[in-house]
């Protein structure tokens, strides 16, 4: 746990004791707190998240070419609705992140997700993977120490809009690989079976108004959906330490190169050096 240290701004040990969700979050990599918004407040927000579906079309961010689910989602939600960037700014939520990456964290990405009710599934990162990182990579015969915490840098928050059965394939978690150190081995991305440190997964069942929150670096995937489902609502926010770039554009879009500077690039290296990253998680 940690807070910033005025004057100067450095992180230091956090003394104060901080909720369960935010020690298990810490602890396992993953929580789910419980009707984070309800009522009114959770129903506005639902159909103006609607409504910038019917308002926005798909943003095609895959350079490749147009995707089948690319309706699914919509991106930087906290531009195109104003309840969803209070969303961002729930306490519900910011108290459980806050002791982990910081009371001056920031918004690095912000998608909606709405997986339709299908035969089968669609894409809805169906494979274990991680976020970013692993941020600190470890050799197969290292192991992170029990007696230490594991940092945290970014942070995934699934705040659902609607219910997220078994039927609809939820997100699961393997709780405590955040400190393996690693991602998932590439040859069982599609295991439902994958284990680590004897840890199966952990489908986060969730109701409306439910916010599920997940490190970036614990392994964790879309369990696949029943033949028939309901689909998936839910509104993402990643969370990032200040010192994490957001990622809520692109680079080919919003970045800190002057034209002038741009005609002067003459490598992919010094593409990458001036800040001009190839699409990324983050970035959609």
């Amino acid at each position: 746990m940690l807070t910033r240290l005025w004057p100067g701004g450095y992180l230091v040990p956090r003394r104060e004791e901080a909720s369960f969700a935010t020690q298990e979050l810490e602890r396992d990599g993953a929580t789910l707190v419980k009707r984070v918004i309800q009522g009114d407040e959770l129903n506005v927000l639902r159909d103006e998240i609607e409504g910038v579906y019917s308002n926005f079309g798909p943003d095609y961010r895959d350079a490749k070419k147009e995707r089948a689910w690319s309706d699914d989602f919509r991106y930087e939600m906290f531009n195109r609705s104003p309840l969803a960037q209070k969303a961002a700014a729930h306490r519900g939520i910011l108290d459980v992140i806050e002791p982990l990456i910081g009371e001056d964290c920031h918004v690095i990405a912000n998608t909606c997700w709405r997986n339709p009710p299908a035969t089968g599934s669609t894409h809805g990162g169906g494979n274990w993977h991680i976020d970013a990182g692993p941020h600190i990579p470890l050799r197969e015969d290292q192991h992170w120490p029990e007696d230490l915490p594991h940092p945290v840098f970014a942070i995934g928050v699934q705040l659902y809009l609607e219910e997220c059965p078994m039927a609809s394939g939820p997100t699961a978690v393997i709780r405590g690989s955040h400190k393996s150190g690693r991602p998932p081995p590439q040859d069982r991305i599609a295991d439902v079976d994958l284990t680590w440190n004897d840890q199966t997964a952990d489908p986060l069942v969730a109701e409306p108004g439910d916010a599920a929150f997940f490190v970036s670096d614990v392994w964790h995937r879309r369990l696949p959906p029943e033949s028939e489902h309901p689909g998936r609502f839910f509104l993402q926010i990643h969370y990032g330490r200040r010192d994490i770039a957001q990622r809520v554009k692109t680079t080919h879009d919003l970045n800190h190169v002057d034209d002038a500077a741009m005609r002067r690039i003459e490598s992919d290296r010094e593409r990458l050096l001036l800040g001009l990253h190839q699409q990324g998680f983050y970035d959609g």
